[in-house]
């Protein structure tokens, strides 16, 4: 019998939410196998068996946060062998080569797999007495868990009209829209949301931030992003920040105590809005790229963060934001800075507005730039220059682009 154990998940994380389960008591599974999806404050990540043979109990129902070091799963004897034969194994780890460590951390060769075979027993065999029924309603898929949990729907209340009761989407949509009788809605302050919350918060006790703003003519930005085949409005408008910070690079850095750390490289994030919320993907060494490695960068970034794929080494470690906050249809945003860093960059939509050209009146694209800043780092000339320097790359992008 082995206990495998919640394994540290990186970046300081000292606990995780069990999302599903991907195996049941008394299915067979290999070595670095997933056999749990669990939810961190950083992202949702399948985490592999270290050991192999028959699982004889699950420790937590989803939903449940464990703890770094909680048992999470308990492996019993081994069953690669004839259908129908269980054979005895060794009662520590089958594989000394493999650890407590996440997909893509493995030592082990052997393939993922996700396929499950049940264990015959013999018929006078009683079930092993670490075994836990499951727990909680049928529910099968994940989305179907995941939906509820986003709009605070008890699965144990819902009657599912499924096969044997099991839960579907369309019994969560017919409890969502039944009124709340507390007239009330409550949503568990946890997770990925509880991580964003603190970070704010800290950012607002701890950073004394001003803002700055521009309105700025995007008309030939526009004519450029048209002309560049494949490069985003995000990269030309992150690219010109990078420029940017090598002019004033005092707003790429972080307080340390009583001193300003100047960092040599832009570490970009930029803020992403996903179905687990907002997130601030990190492109590292983004002054080093090229305008289209740095747009590529993004958009591989970008599909990454919806999709729930990026780990939290790739969601922490910047050391500047910017933010298109344009595509919600606002002109503009007191932005919190995403501590500890000291600047966020924020773009307005971009809209017809009429603008006085060479002293006559015309229909030009119009945006709205914002930078909230740390004030402890710079002063006022210093933010304004930045902004001031961005806004004339908007308005002059080829020029900008053609002094690289």
């Amino acid at each position: 019998m082995a206990d495998f154990r919640l394994p540290d998940l990186g970046e300081g994380l000292t606990e995780a939410e069990i999302v599903s389960w991907l195996v049941e008591v008394g299915d067979t599974v290999a070595v670095d196998q997933p056999v749990v999806e669990v939810e961190t404050a950083k992202a949702v990540v399948e985490v592999p068996s270290p050991f192999s043979g028959v699982v004889t109990a699950r420790h937590g129902a989803p939903g449940e946060t464990l703890s770094v070091g909680s048992v999470l799963l308990s492996v019993g004897e081994s069953t690669f062998a004839e259908p129908g034969v269980v054979v005895p194994a060794p009662a520590g780890p089958v594989d000394e080569g493999s650890g407590n460590v996440l997909i893509g951390y493995g030592t082990s060769s052997a393939p993922r797999r996700r396929r499950r075979g049940r264990v015959k027993q013999q018929p006078q065999e009683a079930p092993p007495v670490n075994a836990k029924p499951a727990s909680g309603p049928p529910v099968i898929s994940p989305l179907v868990r995941r939906m509820a949990k986003d709009n605070g729907i008890d699965l144990t209340v819902v009657r599912g009209s499924g096969p044997g009761g099991v839960v579907r989407r369309c019994d969560v949509e017919q409890a969502m829209a039944k009124p709340v009788a507390t007239g009330e809605r409550r949503i568990p302050l946890k997770g990925l949301r509880k991580t964003v919350a603190d970070k704010l918060s800290a950012s607002r006790r701890e950073i004394p931030e001003a803002t700055v703003w521009v309105d700025v003519d995007a008309t030939e930005l526009m004519a450029a992003r048209a002309a560049l085949d494949g490069v985003g409005l995000l990269a030309l408008f992150a690219r010109f920040a990078v420029l940017g910070l090598r002019r004033f690079p005092e707003l790429n850095s972080r307080i340390e105590g009583d001193e300003i750390v100047v960092l040599d490289d832009v570490h970009l994030g930029f803020a992403a809005q996903t179905e687990r919320g907002l997130v601030v993907p990190v492109v590292r060494e983004a002054n080093k790229l090229t305008t289209a490695e740095l747009s590529a960068a993004l958009a591989e970034r970008t599909t990454a963060a919806r999709e729930g794929r990026l780990g939290p080494a790739e969601l922490t470690g910047g050391t500047f934001t910017v933010n298109n906050y344009g595509v919600f249809g606002v002109d503009g945003s007191a932005a919190i800075i995403n501590h500890p860093e000291a600047a966020i960059l924020g773009l307005g939509r971009i809209i017809d507005r009429p603008w006085a050209v060479d002293g006559q009146l015309a229909i030009r694209k119009i945006t709205e730039l914002t930078l909230a800043f740390d004030h402890r780092v710079c002063d006022g000339a210093t933010a304004g220059g930045f902004l001031r320097f961005v806004a004339d790359c908007v308005e002059s992008p080829i020029r900008a682009l053609a002094d690289l």
